[in-house]
């Protein structure tokens, strides 16, 4: 379920332009105007409004954005207002560049969009940046983590209901011996995660705790401080509960001590057309405080009005 509220009736592209247009004009910019436009269109009427912008006035709307706005804004604006697929390359382009082996990224853009959406991503990652996402991955990742990594990115998973449960049986045996002898990175465990449909991995990991007794993730925990294992276990998290991951990161970026803003504009932003009320609602069961006054207390200013846009907060 989606956050976004997107107006009734909008006024025409050609409107919404001039509007943005006259928010860069005169003395400052008019950051509220940006956000009451670009914070309530979605992704369809968000392209149409760049491809007229750029008709109309021979520039293109980001870099307009770039000029006018800065900081943390400036990012969520830039990365909101970004084509899902484009954004999605641009997200996994920084993840390869800034690389460590906690970040999560490249593992959750390919575990937590359709099959289409990331083959779409990879398209979109080619054109951008002239080489594929997966030699990308392939460089500047190593060991486990490459091993993990790139079937993930490549992978293009069937999306129907159907489960073969002799599968999951057999499966299950596997996922529980190979954990059982810490063969966490053994090739068979990396092909089941990689390449098997979300529901037969569902199928597989009731099988594994119902002959086993433990989740799966339970049994992955064996050493909590090691990297691969995290990311091995937000892998299974990001297949099968999404909303829980993503409850985990927004609780992580907003809990510390400094907020991990990179973090709160990439959940914000990739998740407000698809999922963000779910999110939201795990969110306030698990800490007891409604996400967005979780987001207001934390942030401030622009960057602030525009993730609660985006969040559907509705001012009382």
């Amino acid at each position: 379920m989606a956050t976004l509220t997107v107006p009734a009736t909008i006024p025409s592209v050609n409107e919404d332009c001039e509007q943005l247009r006259k928010a860069f004009s005169g003395w400052g910019t008019n950051e509220g105007l940006i956000i009451a436009i670009l914070g309530h269109r979605n992704a369809e009427q968000r392209k149409l409004i760049r491809q007229t912008y750029a008709e109309t006035y021979g520039e293109d709307l980001l870099k307009a954005l770039d000029k006018e706005l800065s900081d943390d804004f400036e990012r969520v604006v830039l990365v909101w207002t970004l084509d899902p697929a484009e954004r999605d390359a641009f997200l996994a382009n920084e993840a390869t560049k800034r690389w460590t082996s906690s970040n999560q990224v490249l593992m959750e853009i390919a575990c937590t969009r359709s099959a289409n959406q990331l083959l779409h991503a990879r398209q979109a990652y080619h054109a951008r940046y002239k080489k594929s996402l997966e030699e990308d991955v392939a460089h500047h990742t190593t060991g486990d983590f490459r091993k993990l990594l790139l079937p993930l990115v490549c992978s293009y998973r069937y999306e129907g209901d159907e489960v073969n449960m002799t599968l999951a049986k057999s499966e299950a045996k596997l996922l529980h011996e190979k954990i059982s002898n810490k063969a966490y990175n053994d090739d068979d465990l990396i092909r089941v995660l990689a390449t098997r449909s979300k529901a037969q991995i569902n199928a597989t990991l009731n099988r594994y705790k119902n002959e086993y007794g433990n989740d799966l993730n339970k049994d992955l925990k064996a050493d909590p401080k090691d990297e691969f294992l995290a990311l091995l276990r937000a892998t299974v998290k990001c297949l099968v509960r999404p909303e829980s991951y993503f409850e985990k990161v927004l609780r992580l970026a907003i809990n510390r001590r400094g907020t991990d803003e990179g973090a709160l504009t990439r959940v914000v932003t990739t998740r407000a057309e698809v999922d963000l009320k779910i999110i939201a609602d795990e969110y306030q069961r698990r800490n007891s405080v409604p996400l967005d006054r979780a987001i207001a207390k934390d942030t401030h200013g622009d960057y602030e009005k525009m993730l609660l846009a985006l969040a559907g907060h509705v001012e009382a």
